[in-house]
């Protein structure tokens, strides 16, 4: 659904455009109805469709109640989601104190995970490509941990 990597510009009220190949697919499939929230991996900002996000939460809300990375979850991914409607110029308002967490100001990256977006400040994301590609390669390389899945993904 979502692929590819996109450069954006925020304003200084903190909206950005969502780019125009996305919008139509939003629409339908949402309504334009998104989920905010922090990616507790890294320093970004996840962005789900709504009916997406309803996934997840209720696999959140299913796990063990003693689970302790269930209760992490719930309480900084969940508790800190805010619900967003891309407007009538294709641009949603992220809340400042989740640009506050990604460490965004002007110049961001959007990234398509598939069935989430992902936002970047420009200079974390170009820090996590290069420290990806470096641990990449050598993971890569060592096939005796990599897991069956993993072996035989190809395309």
């Amino acid at each position: 659904m979502f692929k590819g990597s996109d450069p954006i510009n925020m304003d200084t009220k903190g909206r950005m455009a969502i780019p125009t190949r996305y919008r139509p697919l939003l629409d339908e499939i949402c309504s334009s109805d998104l989920v905010i929230t922090i990616d507790m991996k890294s320093a970004c900002l996840t962005l789900s469709p709504l009916p997406e996000w309803k996934k997840f939460e209720e696999k959140v809300a299913a796990l063990p109640a003693l689970d302790e990375l269930g209760e992490m979850l719930s309480r900084f991914v969940v508790g800190q989601a805010k619900d967003l409607q891309v407007d009538g110029s294709g641009r949603i308002l992220i809340p400042p104190e989740l640009r506050g967490y990604a460490q965004l100001e002007k110049k961001l990256v959007l990234v398509g995970r598939s069935q989430r977006l992902e936002i970047w400040s420009e200079e974390n994301w170009n820090a996590e490509r290069e420290k990806s590609q470096e641990t990449y390669r050598s993971m890569l390389l060592d096939r005796d941990n990599m897991s069956d899945a993993l072996k035989n993904l190809s395309w």
